[in-house]
């Protein structure tokens, strides 16, 4: 028999970081196979500053890390890491840094079954195809590859639903002392912070459905 685990993820869909760690806890779970995770992506900004419109990439990372050799090694490194894990980062193609307030609308509005996919086409449609996440219509485009109404979710966009309920979600992180992401919660009771390997976060799994057995037998 499967036991099941829930697993909150707090992530950014402009964090690099993000995307290796959601391959590495789907590796993870491979190597768990007798658990069944519900897999709920919580939202993040790593810059709520940045205007809804977004601002160029290029002038963004420079004020950032005061050149763009700074962030090259970094780069160059997630590079490498994507390769082992089927991510062919394209940094280059990048030329709008967003804010991504918007994009976790999408993802609020796609919980459940259709979440997972949603947030994958959305680290995708940035890190591989450098696409603009402030977009709205870029956005419904791929909502609709998830399975949307296009118009809808334009609309939806377009309008300020649920914007407070996402503010509200980051806060509520940021008061559980979340300050850097990914950032995993096993269960509801057992943290990881950051994108550690797949034996790791198995690890941590194990660990988390072996406590929520003592405690059921206690």
């Amino acid at each position: 028999m499967s036991t099941r685990l829930s697993i909150d993820v707090v992530s950014d869909v402009v964090c690099p970081w993000c995307y290796v760690g959601k391959k590495r806890v789907e590796l993870a779970l491979a190597m768990v196979p007798e658990i069944q995770a519900d897999i709920h992506w919580r939202p993040f900004q790593l810059d709520p500053t940045i205007p809804q419109e977004g601002i160029p990439r290029r002038a963004y990372m420079e004020k950032k890390f005061g050149s763009l050799d700074k962030i090259a090694p970094i780069h160059e490194r997630l590079t490498e890491m994507g390769q082992d894990l089927g991510i062919p980062f394209h940094f280059s193609a990048i030329e709008i840094s967003p804010n991504t307030l918007d994009a976790h609308r999408l993802i609020r509005w796609a919980f459940g079954e259709r979440q997972d996919g949603m947030v994958e086409t959305l680290f995708r449609a940035f890190f591989v195809e450098g696409l603009n996440l402030a977009d709205h219509n870029i956005l419904a485009n791929l909502a609709a590859q998830c399975g949307f109404n296009a118009d809808d979710i334009k609309a939806a966009l377009d309008s300020d639903e649920d914007r407070d309920a996402v503010i509200g979600e980051i806060a509520a992180a940021q008061d559980l002392g979340i300050q850097g992401v990914p950032f995993f919660i096993f269960g509801q009771r057992y943290a990881v912070s950051g994108a550690e390997t797949p034996e790791h976060l198995a690890s941590a799994i194990r660990q988390t459905i072996a406590d929520g057995d003592q405690a059921a037998s206690g």
